[in-house]
C-alpha cells in the first residue's frame, strides 16, 4: 500500500538546439557545451526550484533529487549542494536522494560529512541513495570503470562505518584509506539516515540491495518487468534473513495529469525531448564502457531491452518509443480519473510502499507542470493512498 508519494524531475538544461544534437548523433558526454548558457539556466532553475517547493507544499511527501555529468539531461553536478539548499527553504517533505555516486568520488569520508549536514539542517528529513552512476558518469569523472562496484561497496561501508562508529578510527582498504576518520558532523538520524538503493534492473543491485535489508527503488521499467525485479529482490532478502515487505518497495514512474486525456497525452511527449529519449542518444560504449557491466547484467531481459529502445530511437522512430512506453506503463498520462486507474493497476502489481512521480521534463511549460502538481496533490495523492492493493486483500 502507498505510504507516501515523492515527486522528481531531472532539472534538465533544455534550450541546447536539438538539431545540432541531431548533427552530432549524439547530446551527452561530448556535445559541445558552447550551446550551454548561464543565463538561461539560472531561469530555468528558478523554474524548477517552484516546482519543486511546490510539490513540498501540495500533497507530496516530499522531493526526490539525483545527479549526473556532462549531460544537458541535469543541472543536478552536485546532488548534495542542491539538498543542502532545499533542506532550508523547504518546511517539510522528506528530500530523497536517488542518489550519490559513490564511485566518482575520492573521499567517502568527506561525502559522510556533507549528508550528515545536510540531515541535521533539515531536521532529519534527508533520504540517503546510493547509486553506482552509469558509463557516463566513469568517463566523465575519469574513473576506471572496472573498479566501479569494487569503489561502491567500500564506499558505501566506509560511509556507514563513518556514521555510526565512534571516531577517531583508522580505514585501510583497497580503493580508500585514511590514517583517521573522527568528523565532527554526525546525522540527526540514528543510527543513520535511510538508505535507498535505485537501479534500472541490473540483478546484481538488486540483490544486493536485497542483502543489506535496503528498500529498492524501481527506475521507471517496464511494468511487464516489475514482478520478475522484486521476486528476486524477496527471494535473496528472505535468504538473507530480511523481511521483504512493501517497505522495501519503491517505484519511479512518469505521470503528467491534465483537465483531458488528450492534452495529457501530448503533454507527456515532453518526457522524451533529447532526440526521443529521456537519457539522450549516446555511443553505446559511453553508457557501458568495457569492464562496467557484468555479462549477467548484460543478458538480463532488462540489458537485452535497452539494446532494443536504442534501435526503436534511431530506427523506429520517436513515435513508437512513446507509445511503447504508455503501453508499459512507464509514461502514464491522463486526467485525474484515468491517471488513478493506471496507478492502481501498477499498485496491484507492484504494491510499493514509496512512490516517485517524474512529474516533469523536457520543453514542458511551467503552467503545465504547476497544474500537474496540483491535480496530483489534490485528487491523484489522496485516492492512491487510500487504495488498497490486490495482493493485500
Amino acid at each position: 500500500m502507498v505510504k507516501e508519494v515523492y515527486f522528481f524531475t531531472q532539472m534538465g538544461y533544455t534550450a541546447y538546439p536539438q538539431d545540432k544534437a541531431k548533427q552530432a548523433g549524439y547530446s551527452n558526454l561530448l556535445f559541445p557545451n558552447e550551446h550551454f548558457s548561464p543565463e538561461r539556466a539560472n531561469e530555468l532553475y528558478g523554474m524548477y526550484f517552484d516546482e519543486f517547493q511546490h510539490a513540498s507544499e501540495s500533497g507530496f511527501d516530499g522531493v526526490q533529487l539525483n545527479e549526473h555529468h556532462s549531460n544537458p539531461l541535469n543541472m543536478m553536478p552536485s546532488i548534495n549542494v542542491i539538498g543542502a539548499a532545499m533542506s532550508k527553504w523547504t518546511k517539510k517533505g522528506k528530500i530523497v536522494f536517488l542518489g550519490n555516486i559513490l564511485p566518482v568520488h575520492e573521499n567517502p569520508v568527506r561525502l559522510a560529512e556533507e549528508l550528515a549536514m545536510i540531515d541535521v539542517i533539515s531536521g532529519g528529513r534527508l533520504i540517503s541513495g546510493f547509486v553506482r552512476g552509469g558509463g557516463l558518469e566513469s568517463m566523465a569523472t575519469n574513473t576506471n570503470p572496472l573498479n566501479n562496484r569494487e569503489r561502491y561497496d567500500e564506499a558505501h561501508d566506509l560511509i556507514v562505518k563513518t556514521w555510526t562508529t565512534p571516531g577517531p578510527f583508522r580505514w585501510e582498504g583497497k580503493h580508500y584509506n585514511f590514517r583517521v576518520v573522527n568528523p565532527w558532523m554526525l546525522p540527526l538520524q540514528k543510527p543513520h539516515p535511510p538508505i535507498w538503493i535505485p537501479g534500472t534492473a541490473s540483478p546484481e543491485t538488486i540483490i544486493w540491495a536485497a542483502k543489506h535489508g535496503y528498500p529498492y527503488i524501481a527506475l521507471a521499467p517496464p511494468l511487464d518487468m516489475a514482478e520478475d525485479v522484486f521476486e528476486l529482490y524477496d527471494k535473496t532478502a528472505t535468504e538473507a534473513g530480511h523481511v521483504p515487505d512493501g517497505d522495501k518497495r519503491g517505484y519511479v514512474v512518469r505521470v503528467n495529469v491534465s483537465d483531458s486525456d488528450e492534452r495529457s497525452y501530448e503533454e507527456g511527449k515532453n518526457f522524451y525531448w533529447q532526440l526521443g529519449t529521456s537519457f539522450g542518444i549516446s555511443h553505446p560504449h559511453w553508457m557501458s564502457p568495457p569492464g562496467y557491466s557484468t555479462r549477467a547484467a548484460k543478458e538480463s531481459v532488462r540489458g537485452q531491452r535497452r539494446v532494443v529502445e536504442r534501435r526503436n530511437v534511431t530506427s523506429a522512430g520517436i513515435d513508437n518509443v512513446y507509445e511503447v512506453a504508455q503501453e508499459t506503463f512507464q509514461i502514464i498520462t491522463g486526467n485525474p480519473d484515468t491517471v488513478i486507474k493506471k496507478l492502481k493497476k501498477l499498485v496491484d502489481i507492484v504494491d510499493p510502499s514509496w512512490l516517485v512521480i517524474w512529474g516533469r521534463e523536457g520543453q514542458m511549460s511551467h503552467d503545465t507542470a504547476m497544474h500537474s502538481i496540483d491535480l496530483l496533490g489534490q485528487e491523484v495523492i489522496p485516492a492512491m493512498k487510500e487504495y488498497v492493493p490486490e495482493r493485500a486483500r
